[in-house]
């Protein structure tokens, strides 16, 4: 009898694991490029790599970031489209991969490109508005028009990239006591203290940090610990850490290339992560790169270089590490496709599976619960 209740619990333990290790993988999309629903929603199974299709929005224009709510229970998604650019808010039902639409408002600022959400507020970034927009979040889960704008102003010196402000990035702080946001445009990082409950001020400047000139600052991801920020920066491929401290200074300690010394032609940076573990951080590059760089983290918050690989497609604009850790896998804007790669966690080093998810142009990827 002991045996028998050895064997169940056995196989009940299995189970549960095998429960815990699947995911659903949430998929942004441009829809003006190829046939494309908008947002998409894939279970992932982190022990063996495997995917299947549950379910998509319908007829959403070019969702391209996706931020989900803290709860699980709703999407809010960019709609990049020039000066028609919205935001959208959604429903979302994690077990079934249902994605019901709720309201839509205008993003005051054209081509938004990245967002983050709180239990009050969606905080938006405006890549060609150059500005941060700021929505109220109402009691069943929809956005309100927009309560507060912050206009950026100024020029870089590319010519070309850098004409105006362009905002490419919000992010909390860890105890989110301030937003941060990289300017490509003005090769600047923001520091806004954050204010939640404010009607219209829910952002306040308290200061900025210059970056190297026409390096273009794209996004940021902060260590494990929050003592330390990585900037990665589109223009020229530099990558910056700093230190930073709890009232909300951020202090530059270091600065590297991720561009491989013989590399002779177009970068375009893109995405920057910390596996789970805090242990590594990976970044990819696009336009003739499309590699992907990996660094190991070390106690000082000082990275060392582990590899660059290729990431098996073209135009690697977002990636997203699994939450055990298992798999990273990186989407493609211009092959439409999503490349499987098994992580190493000791060495943090990737292997190809052979596995892709065959899609229409993504943009953005967000691992949550079933």
């Amino acid at each position: 009898m002991k045996g028998l209740y050895m064997l169940l619990f056995s196989a009940l333990a299995f189970t549960t694991t095998q429960a815990q290790n699947k995911f659903n993988l949430l998929i942004g999309t441009y829809t003006n490029t190829c046939q494309s629903n908008g947002i998409y929603v894939y279970e992932f199974d982190a022990t063996s790599g495997g995917f299947k299709f549950k379910n998509s929005s319908e007829n959403v224009i070019s969702p391209s970031y996706l931020s989900v709510s803290a709860d699980n229970k709703f999407i809010y998604a960019v709609n990049e489209n020039g000066d028609q650019s919205a935001v959208s808010a959604f429903g979302y039902n994690s077990k079934s991969g249902k994605v019901t639409f709720l309201n839509t408002n205008k993003a005051l600022g054209a081509d938004p490109c990245h967002l983050i959400n709180d239990d009050k507020n969606v905080i938006v970034a405006n890549y060609s508005g150059g500005n941060i927009v700021v929505f109220k979040k109402n009691a069943n889960g929809s956005i309100s028009t927009v309560q507060q704008v912050v206009q950026h102003e100024g020029k870089g010196v590319n010519v070309a990239r850098q004409e105006k402000a362009h905002v490419h990035m919000v992010v909390f702080s860890p105890d989110k006591k301030f937003v941060l946001s990289n300017d490509l445009g003005l090769d600047k990082v923001f520091i806004y203290k954050y204010n939640p409950s404010s009607k219209n001020e829910m952002l306040t400047l308290k200061g900025s940090v210059d970056v190297k000139s026409g390096s273009g600052p794209r996004h940021l991801t902060f260590s494990k610990d929050g003592k330390f920020v990585y900037l990665i920066q589109e223009l020229d491929a530099t990558l910056t850490t700093f230190s930073y401290n709890k009232n909300g200074s951020l202090k530059k300690i270091a600065e590297t290339s991720i561009l491989a010394k013989d590399f002779k032609g177009g970068t375009g940076a893109a995405a920057i992560k910390i596996s789970p573990d805090g242990k590594f951080l990976y970044v990819t590059d696009r336009v003739d790169a499309n590699s992907i760089s990996v660094y190991k983290i070390l106690k000082n918050g000082s990275i060392e270089l582990v590899e660059q690989q290729s990431t098996l497609g073209k135009g690697p604009r977002d990636f997203a590490i699994d939450p055990s850790g298992n798999y990273l896998l990186v989407g493609h804007q211009y092959t439409n496709n999503i490349v499987i790669f098994k992580r190493d966690k000791t060495t943090g080093k990737l292997t190809d599976t052979g596995k892709k998810i065959e899609l229409c142009s993504p943009v953005g990827l967000v691992f949550t619960k079933i």
